[in-house]
């Protein structure tokens, strides 16, 4: 059984059973189940430093259960060679370092290194790839531009071009709206959606619920490590999961432009949380969770 709330999904591609996660001798994810529904758009979203990131690591073999296992198609990913799963999985981490100097066309073309050996250097689909993944995030202009000279926002959208040449059936995404402004951050959200009608399977990490909302067609909601929810967003979004999970007293009501939920702070509610953690005393309560999560993701930003 999956953790928490569940409904019925179609079949999952990657699984994890048993799954504890951890830096060093701190646990950030412990006894996790989830099912990742094939063909679906799945959006994890939680507190700061409750381990979305890390489940995101997890399922991309980026990082090693403490115990547990994740698997692909039904098989154990580490059985797996890794330019396997590299043709199968690609993943946008949440800080991506690109080497000094490299041009946007040259990162991109690093998104094709699972589709070639030694003998077989870029061919003519490799540049076709290349070519497609710039147009589809609008960096096309920029292709021969150093990243070094690029804006955050820009970048971010030619690591997002470099994971789309990779051309996976699944695509994990980290926080993809980083750095983005608003109009880029529904531009990939738009893409994260088309990619998911053409029939792959996306996961995405997001911290705004109205867009985890408005896109997801399966959302994961965690806390303190766990799935505490998780199906149709309609079903998982409510009133009283935001303020159990987030410490936010909310209306959630219909959005007009899509009828998915949409979360609406009440009057003064964030100040309430703000005051509240404040008097807590650290033993109990959601708001001293919070203060304790925030201040562990300053130092361990990529554990969220």
């Amino acid at each position: 059984m999956l953790s928490g709330t569940t409904t019925g999904t179609p079949s999952p591609v990657l699984t994890a059973r048993g799954l504890t996660l951890a830096y060093d001798d701190r646990v950030v994810v412990e006894s996790l189940d989830i099912d990742v529904p094939d063909r679906e758009l799945t959006v994890i979203v939680g507190p700061n430093a409750c381990g979305k990131s890390t489940l995101l690591k997890a399922l991309a073999r980026t990082l090693t259960p403490t115990a547990g296992t994740v698997s692909l198609d039904g098989r154990p990913i580490r059985s797996y060679r890794s330019k396997a799963v590299a043709r199968r999985v690609a993943m946008l981490p949440q800080t991506p370092v690109a080497p000094a100097g490299i041009t946007v066309r040259d990162l991109v073309s690093r998104g094709r290194y699972p589709h070639q050996d030694l003998w077989h250097p870029m061919s003519a689909d490799d540049r076709a790839a290349v070519d497609a993944a710039l147009e589809q995030t609008s960096t096309a202009e920029l292709a021969d531009r150093s990243v070094d000279e690029l804006s955050g926002g820009q970048r971010q959208r030619v690591w997002i071009a470099m994971v789309l040449a990779q051309q996976t059936d699944v695509v994990l995404l980290d926080e993809p709206t980083t750095f983005l402004d608003i109009a880029h951050q529904y531009d990939v959200l738009e893409l994260a959606a088309s990619l998911h009608a053409a029939g792959r399977t996306v996961v995405a990490v997001l911290h705004d619920l109205n867009q985890a909302a408005r896109y997801a067609t399966h959302l994961v909601a965690m806390d303190r490590g766990r799935i505490v929810a998780q199906g149709p967003p309609a079903g998982v979004l409510t009133a009283d999961l935001v303020e159990r999970v987030f410490g936010l007293a909310c209306v959630v009501v219909p959005d007009p432009e899509t009828g998915t939920p949409l979360v609406v702070p009440r009057a003064g509610a964030a100040a309430a949380a703000r005051s509240a953690a404040r008097g807590a005393d650290g033993t109990g309560g959601r708001a001293a969770s919070t203060v304790r999560g925030d201040a562990e993701s300053a130092t361990v930003r990529e554990a969220d």
